[in-house]
């Protein structure tokens, strides 16, 4: 689904598709026995929310098996948390500094998760940087390629046709 991050989900919908990600495909009675058992919902409910998860595009039919229905995700759980960050940092005028401050003070972030989140960092910049390197040289290798010769319609041009055999400009001006 291309708008997988668009998809809105409640917290119960959101529990609902926790327990989809995890089995892969199931029925609604599967569903239902995979929430917790101390608050778990009556069967008609698990199976509205799926319709609803259905109606939204979340979560599609995948097959009938007797008279359930099997339903498999359709938005992946890394979109629909990255769709949730940003959510959350929006409340916070999407500067991340103010949600770590927030987090912070609230006693939910310590040293040790600022160390672990450096090291991704460093790691992510790492990674970015040798890609781009790659890249990068990938790009001086066609640079020279066609420094040595040009490229073929560059040639072509040279005499007022494309590589193809057409006349190129040339045409337009008739």
């Amino acid at each position: 689904m291309s708008k997988d991050s668009e998809v809105r989900l409640t917290k119960f919908e959101l529990e609902v598709m926790a327990a989809l990600w995890e089995l892969g495909s199931a029925s609604v009675r599967e569903v239902q026995e995979r929430l917790p058992e101390r608050r778990r919902p009556a069967y008609t409910t698990v199976q509205t929310i799926v319709y609803r998860l259905e109606e939204k595009g979340a979560v599609r039919r995948v097959k009938k098996v007797g008279n359930a229905h099997v339903f498999e995700p359709v938005v992946t759980r890394r979109a629909t948390v990255r769709r949730l960050f940003g959510e959350l940092l929006g409340f916070f005028g999407g500067s991340p500094r103010t949600l770590m401050a927030q987090l912070v003070e609230a006693g939910h972030l310590t040293l040790e998760d600022l160390r672990e989140a450096e090291e991704t960092l460093e790691r992510l910049e790492a990674e970015r940087a040798a890609a781009g390197r790659k890249g990068a040289g990938e790009e001086k290798r066609e640079g020279r390629a066609e420094a040595a010769g040009g490229s073929a319609n560059e040639r072509a041009g040279s005499r007022g046709r494309s590589a193809r055999g057409g006349a190129g400009r040339e045409r337009g001006k008739r």
